[in-house]
């Protein structure tokens, strides 16, 4: 990574670190040019079979995590070999992966009881047009992450983009293979709770056993979080997002969300189990395969060390 002269480095990044070393300066212009690059990489060179979405997955590990992935029990290096390796591809995970699926499983396992009430599943950019969408709605591609469009009071929806979602391929967006052949829909929910802001709670959970919780507050708007183990104890790191400062009290139905993720996340090595309460009762959200596709950077960095030994001993 230092084949680039110290003069060059100069002329291309005068806003690095006066102090920084040639080496170090060259290896952060190989890391801007990484992430620059990097998505051109995957959408036009990359080939869209195992070997290019596992590359494609060592380089963004190299971008986001500035080191390869090993084989030690961290948690993004589990991660990156959960995505890179045959579980991924079990029918299990792919089945959770739709959203519209996955309440079938939530169904037989834990009963309808905990399901997010569903409005309407839409099949075809022909549907959108003619449905009637509610005030207060939660509209989602079930063959997607990280996609929405929270209708609070009425408000115009941008029907357009719902309608585009049926074109949306969302294994092209990260190379999350569970995602590839997934049939695309649009499905329509009530506001969980009738509430808009509600803070969720995700459980990463180890061999069917919940470690730690990840509690989002504020995520339309300031997106904090905090990081907890299951007897409700703060931990002094978080992941991706600022750590609130937000006093977070125990919820009653804690022991019922510990109950719940216990027998969602039974049949899988390391999940994610996203579960939603108002304090008296319990909504399972969505299951996650790879939280952060591999990419959570703690803060501290520092911090992925305690977490992984919290999780996996």
């Amino acid at each position: 990574m230092a084949h680039t002269s110290a003069a060059a480095v100069s002329r291309a990044a005068p806003d690095q670190d006066p102090e920084a070393t040639p080496v170090e300066q060259a290896d952060s212009i190989f890391y801007r040019l990484l992430a620059t690059y990097l998505p051109k990489l995957k959408r036009r060179v990359l080939p869209y079979n195992r070997f290019g979405d596992n590359l494609y997955h060592r380089l963004l590990f190299l971008s986001k995590h500035r080191r390869l992935p090993g084989d030690e029990m961290l948690w993004n290096d589990v991660l990156y070999r959960l995505k890179t390796t045959d579980e991924i591809l079990d029918p299990l995970r792919v089945f959770v992966s739709d959203k519209e699926l996955v309440k079938l499983y939530i169904r037989a396992t834990i009963g309808e009881q905990y399901n997010v009430p569903t409005l309407a599943v839409l099949r075809s950019a022909d549907e959108v047009a003619d449905f009637e969408f509610p005030s207060r709605c939660i509209i989602k591609p079930t063959h997607a992450s990280a996609q929405y469009i929270l209708r609070r009071q009425g408000e115009p929806i941008d029907l357009d983009r719902i309608r585009r979602w049926f074109g949306l391929n969302y294994y092209r967006a990260g190379r999350e293979v569970n995602y590839k052949k997934l049939q695309p829909k649009v499905i329509v929910e009530p506001l969980v709770f009738d509430n808009a802001d509600l803070s969720d709670y995700r459980f990463f959970c180890y061999r069917g056993e919940p470690r730690l919780i990840q509690v989002d507050m504020d995520r339309h708007t300031h997106h904090t979080r905090k990081i907890l183990d299951t007897e409700w104890r703060e931990q002094d790191f978080s992941i991706l997002y600022p750590r609130s400062d937000r006093h977070l009290p125990r919820p009653d139905t804690l022991p019922e969300m510990l109950e719940v993720a216990r027998a969602l996340s039974a049949p899988f090595s390391f999940v994610r189990i996203d579960l939603y309460s108002d304090n008296r009762s319990v909504i399972a959200g969505e299951i996650t395969n790879v939280s952060a596709n591999a990419g959570g950077i703690f803060r501290p960095l520092s911090a992925e060390q305690k977490a992984s030994k919290m999780v996996f001993g």
